[in-house]
């Protein structure tokens, strides 16, 4: 039933692409697009797994071999986002291609490897949506890490309606302040994006991924009108930005910056308002705000806009195809924070141009 494949080509990509938008609520990083965006930015090479019925694909398991900066190699279904895992008909062949997954592929290299799935299903999210239930089991996800998904209306001005007082004030706040937003369905505002982006990853002693990993994205996403780009500015100048990655009804936020100094404006709001606005308008029905770790800033910051939690569980394998980790609590440890404190005083073109270099190996 299930064919391992090391290699990706065209027409595959193409049926695999069409099965992730037949079926419901299946996330934009698991179209072929990101797995081409990380083997033209950093050279990692895609691979999947396979499940076949009556000769009609049922289900598949994409993954990517990546390499540490030591040069040894693992495999992640995916790489660089927070949902990767299978794509199937029904949860029997999901099961099944994980299965494969770790007793025959991640047994192939000494690392291993991994894969990062939400718990939540799809078919569970109006219901959690509805009854709140993931909220009141603080006690479980308290610490853990969350996605933070918000079902959209399909008028804006019923979204607007849903806000509460205070945040409707903020996203005005931002209007009277003069910034103003738009959004772009090409890439022409890749340059202000990165160069907001970059300022903001030095600010928060994190490396930058390059400009060409952006690039690459927007290029394969946009081949199919499945990416936008975000900008809000003051006057000329822009000062939040963001890129958003769609798939039928489904978005995502992977990236959103704004810069420091103007925050006392409240950019984000804006940014974030805009997104969401256009996406309503667009025929999207649900958002996911990204990666936060359960009750910190982040994730106050996204909960207010109505989003609520999924888990996410990420499963590591070591090389006799055995759970070693299971990865849902993320604690940045002391010597990253060192790093991270570290990496803020240096100058930050040199950081930039740096962490461009050491990003391709964090596949966070």
């Amino acid at each position: 039933m299930i064919e391992w494949l090391q290699q990706e080509n065209p027409a595959l990509q193409q049926e695999l692409d069409e099965l992730v938008r037949k079926l419901p609520g299946q996330s934009p990083y698991l179209l072929s697009s990101w797995r081409n965006a990380v083997q033209q930015s950093y050279g990692f090479s895609p691979g999947v797994l396979v499940w076949r019925e009556q000769n009609e694909i049922r289900g598949f398991l994409p993954y990517c071999c990546v390499r540490d900066i030591l040069g040894r190699c693992a495999f992640v279904s995916l790489p660089y986002c927070d949902v990767g895992g299978p794509v199937a008909i029904n949860a029997e062949i999901a099961e099944a291609l994980v299965g494969f997954f770790a007793v025959h592929v991640c047994t192939q290299k000494p690392k291993g490897g991994e894969v990062r799935q939400q718990q939540v299903q799809q078919q569970n999210r109006q219901e959690n949506q509805k009854n709140n239930a993931a909220e009141r089991n603080e006690s479980f996800l308290s610490g853990k890490k969350v996605n933070m998904q918000l079902c959209l209306p399909d008028n804006e001005s019923a979204l607007l309606t849903a806000f509460s007082a205070k945040l409707r004030s903020q996203i005005k706040k931002a209007s009277k302040n003069g910034l103003t937003a738009k959004v772009l369905t090409d890439a022409s505002g890749l340059e202000d994006f990165y160069k907001v982006y970059s300022q903001n990853m030095h600010r928060l002693g994190s490396p930058a991924h390059s400009k060409a990993w952006f690039a690459a994205v927007l290029q394969h996403y946009q081949a199919n009108n499945e990416a936008i780009l975000a900008l809000v500015c003051l006057d000329k100048q822009v000062v939040g930005a963001a890129i958003v990655l769609l798939c039928n009804e489904e978005a995502v936020i992977p990236w959103a910056s704004t810069i420091a100094e103007f925050n006392s404006l409240a950019p984000n709001m804006l940014l974030y308002w805009s997104v969401q606005a256009w996406l309503c308008q667009n025929g999207v029905r649900r958002f996911n705000f990204g990666r936060s770790t359960y009750g910190e800033g982040t994730y106050k910051f996204k909960k207010q806009w109505g989003a609520v939690p999924e888990l996410l569980l990420w499963q590591r394998f070591n090389s006799a195809g055995q759970v070693t980790e299971q990865i849902s609590v993320a604690a940045p440890g002391k010597l990253r924070t060192l790093a991270e404190q570290i990496w803020r005083t240096l100058p930050e073109p040199w950081m930039t141009s740096l962490g461009s270099r050491l990003r391709r190996y964090i596949t966070l």
